[in-house]
């Protein structure tokens, strides 16, 4: 059983966060905490392009020091990766073995390193995968409890969505020379996380969530007419089909 995180003092009795990445969803829960919708104490920030970090945090009320990673870990009860895959699994064992609590969102990272779900359960922390994109992973888990057959998750981006992907430039795919929706892979989601490790987090989160990496598949198609990421989901099972 994992300890729950204890509230620290500071402002009232709060939860404290440390953030690890400060881009576009960073900041968006960094406003969110500064503007108390989210019950926490942002207490610390550790980004790789430190002024720039500063220079945002300066426009919040109650701005967090920007300090390294180390004192990150020491100053809060939860740590929150919003930063890479590369920086979430060159943290993430350091985190846990300090008994810290840890929120990614670079969930892809978690399929190449189950271990960190054992290592969390032995510093009595936990893991925390938010369903981000996604509604209805409740019901996604409540079906595998019977027999699922097939997911398939379908992923629409637009092209500067997908630009500089590894499996993009590994595939020359000029993801620009479209001019309808065009299905550029299909497989597991295990393959789609390693080709596409910024771009589809939800289909970790899925396969987590029901019948795992390996099963779980994923077309992601360069929808060029598009300004948003869209993800489709269709679940097979005796229970019938969910989208």
């Amino acid at each position: 059983m994992y300890n729950r995180p204890t509230p620290a003092a500071g402002r009232g009795t709060a939860m404290r966060i440390g953030l690890v990445g400060l881009g576009i969803i960073g900041q968006a829960l960094a406003r969110a905490i500064d503007q108390g919708e989210i019950a926490a104490e942002l207490t610390a920030v550790h980004s790789r392009n430190q002024d720039k970090a500063r220079a945002f945090l300066q426009t919040l009320q109650h701005p967090a020091a920007v300090v390294a990673l180390a004192e990150v870990i020491a100053r809060c009860d939860l740590v929150v990766e919003a930063a890479t895959q590369e920086v979430l699994t060159a943290m993430t064992p350091t985190v846990l073995q300090a008994g810290k609590d840890l929120m990614m969102l670079s969930v892809g990272a978690l399929l190449e390193h189950p271990e960190w779900v054992p290592l969390a359960a032995q510093h009595r922390c936990r893991l925390y995968v938010p369903s981000g994109a996604i509604v209805g992973l409740d019901g996604l888990k409540g079906a595998c409890i019977g027999q699922v057959d097939t997911v398939t998750i379908t992923t629409r981006k637009p092209p500067q969505g997908l630009e500089g992907a590894p499996y993009v430039v590994a595939q020359h795919i000029d993801v620009y020379a479209f001019s309808t929706d065009t299905v550029i892979f299909e497989g597991s989601a295990r393959d789609a996380c390693q080709g596409f490790p910024a771009n589809v987090n939800v289909a970790a989160a899925i396969s987590l969530a029901g019948i795992g990496p390996d099963r779980t598949r994923i077309r992601i198609l360069v929808a060029p007419g598009s300004t948003r990421n869209m993800h489709d989901v269709e679940v097979v099972g005796e229970f019938g089909r969910l989208t």
